[in-house]
C-alpha cells in the first residue's frame, strides 16, 4: 500500500456540513480524481481514509489533515494535481506528502493520524457588544483563574470539565475590524480536550465578556504534534 498525508482546508462554503459529510466529500473527490484508492474489506467497503480530529459543526479550518491509501504508486505531483482539481468549493489542498513505510528492522508502524495530534490553535471572531477594556478584564480574569469549569451536555455526556488544564497558552485578544478576535491554543489528549466554543461561552457567562456569542466564527488555524504541523511529522 502507498499512503499519503494531505493538508486541506474546510472553508465557509461548507461550514455547516458534519464531519461525516466532510469525509464523504473527500471520498468522492478521490474517486473523481481516479486515484487508485485502497478499500476496506467486508460487506460495505470504503476508501481507507483517516482524519486527525473532527471539527465541530460551524467551525472552519485552515489546516485539516487526512491520510489515505492507494494500491499503486504515483508520483506526488500527479496525485496533488489530480486531487486538487477534483475538490469542491470550500476545500483546498495545501500540501501533500507520501508517508514512507517504516524500515522492517524497526518493527514498528506509523502512529494513527488521530494519535499524533497533541494541540490545536484557534482564532475566534465575534461581535463586541461592550467596551474593549471590559473584554480585556474578562480575558485577564480567566487567564489568571487557577481553574474554570464548563458544563458539557451532549446525548452521551453530562459532566463538568476543568478547562484550564487544556489551555497551553493564555487566551489572547485583539481587534479585527469591528470584531473581537480571540486566540486559543488547546491541548488534545488521550483523555479529552475542551472546545473553543465552550471557552467562549464560559468567558461570556462567568467572566462577563461583552460579545454576541451566537454570531461567533471559529477557525482552526493549526493542528500539531511534538510542536510541529502534522504533515511535517512524515
Amino acid at each position: 500500500m502507498y499512503k499519503y498525508r494531505a493538508e486541506i482546508t474546510k472553508g465557509e462554503e461548507i461550514r455547516y456540513i458534519s464531519h461525516l459529510d466532510y469525509a464523504g466529500v473527500m471520498e468522492r473527490a478521490i474517486r473523481r480524481a481516479k486515484l487508485p484508492a485502497a478499500y476496506s474489506e467486508g460487506f460495505n467497503p470504503h476508501i481507507k481514509i483517516a482524519f486527525a480530529s473532527a471539527l465541530s459543526l460551524g467551525v472552519i479550518s485552515d489546516a485539516e489533515y487526512m491520510d489515505f491509501e492507494m494500491t499503486k504508486p504515483l508520483c506526488q505531483p500527479e496525485v496533488f494535481d489530480r486531487l486538487s482539481k477534483a475538490l469542491p468549493p470550500g476545500v483546498k489542498l495545501l500540501r501533500l506528502k507520501e508517508v514512507p513505510e517504516p524500515k522492517p528492522c524497526k518493527g514498528k508502524k506509523h502512529k494513527a493520524l488521530m494519535a499524533e495530534v497533541q494541540e490545536a490553535e484557534y482564532e475566534l471572531y465575534v461581535p463586541l457588544t461592550g467596551y474593549w477594556q471590559e473584554a480585556v478584564q474578562a480575558v485577564e480574569a480567566y487567564n489568571k483563574a487557577p481553574e474554570a469549569m464548563v458544563h458539557r451536555v451532549t446525548p452521551k455526556t453530562n459532566k463538568m470539565i476543568e478547562t484550564k488544564q487544556y489551555m497551553l497558552k493564555p487566551v489572547k485578544l485583539s481587534m479585527a475590524g469591528d470584531l473581537l478576535k480571540l486566540y486559543m491554543d488547546i491541548a488534545i489528549t488521550q483523555s479529552g480536550s475542551v472546545k473553543p466554543g465552550e471557552i467562549l461561552k464560559l468567558l461570556q457567562a462567568e467572566y462577563n465578556l461583552p460579545v454576541d456569542e451566537p454570531k461567533v466564527l471559529i477557525k482552526r488555524i493549526s493542528m500539531k504534534g511534538q510542536g510541529r504541523a502534522l504533515i511535517d511529522l512524515v
